[in-house]
């Protein structure tokens, strides 16, 4: 009988905690899905929800040698003129042969598990890079405005922001890019994400409307840097547009009204 309450017991304790879990993963589950369908009624109030197909290759607003001696001249030309090209080009030969003609690239990234890694890495190699070169400017800008205010309330000062996203620029294992975002919550956030993927795409670990980006491929940095990204990252705050970021984070905290 001792033997038979045992058993009971325990198939009992095993089904209780069997039912707890499966609740934590139906909570967390329908959270995620929750975030996710604010999103998607957010990215349709971005900017960048007019750059439809085809897609094709942004003009600089600044020369290739004008970011020099952080970014130098060579490095730009290459990386602007052929790799941001390059992923122009496939996100336009994505799109046709995915039948996404009809959507903009931010919506596709929405549900981009749905599609092949093809998509997935030019349709954000093309986004990511469009922003990043907007947030880049000769000689740099002052760090003022709101979302100067909302770094310092949020990361207790500059400093320690700056910190934070260097480390998340420096430890991103191999390529990819670390982001500052406006999260659907309304609080800043720092994230990573490998190759060509970004914050608004569905698996993203840290989902939110980017506000600044830095490129960690080593086609950004190492004809300068050669192995040293850390070099390159510190450098890059030289160059940061701090109007765009503004811009963008007033953009951002209307968009998520």
């Amino acid at each position: 009988m001792k033997i038979l309450l045992s058993i009971l017991s325990v198939t009992v304790f095993l089904s209780c905690s069997q039912n707890a879990v499966k609740n934590e993963v139906i909570e967390v589950n329908s959270q995620e899905n929750s975030q996710q369908s604010i999103l998607n009624g957010i990215i349709e109030k971005l900017p960048e929800y007019a750059w439809v197909y085809p897609y094709s290759l942004p003009a600089l607003d600044y020369e290739y040698d004008a970011l020099e001696p952080y970014i130098d001249a060579v490095t730009m030309e290459t990386h602007h003129s052929k790799h941001h090209n390059g992923y122009t080009k496939k996100t336009n030969l994505a799109v046709e042969e995915n039948g996404l003609k009809d959507q903009p690239i931010i919506k596709v990234f929405t549900e981009i598990g749905k599609y092949p890694s093809f998509v997935r890495n030019n349709g954000g190699g093309f986004y990511n890079h469009n922003l990043f070169w907007t947030f880049l400017t000769p000689d740099g800008s002052e760090f003022k405005g709101e979302v100067a205010e909302a770094i310092v309330s949020e990361f207790q000062s500059k400093e320690k922001f700056v910190e934070q996203f260097e480390k998340a620029a420096a430890t991103q294992f191999g390529s990819g890019w670390a982001w500052l975002v406006l999260k659907t919550d309304g609080k800043l956030a720092i994230t990573q994400s490998a190759n060509q993927n970004n914050p608004l795409m569905e698996d993203a670990e840290i989902q939110g409307i980017p506000l600044l980006n830095i490129d960690v491929w080593e086609h950004a940095y190492y004809l300068e840097y050669k192995n040293m990204r850390k070099s390159y990252i510190s450098n890059f705050w030289n160059i940061v547009n701090w109007n765009v970021v503004n811009e963008r984070y007033l953009m951002a905290k209307e968009a998520i009204k």
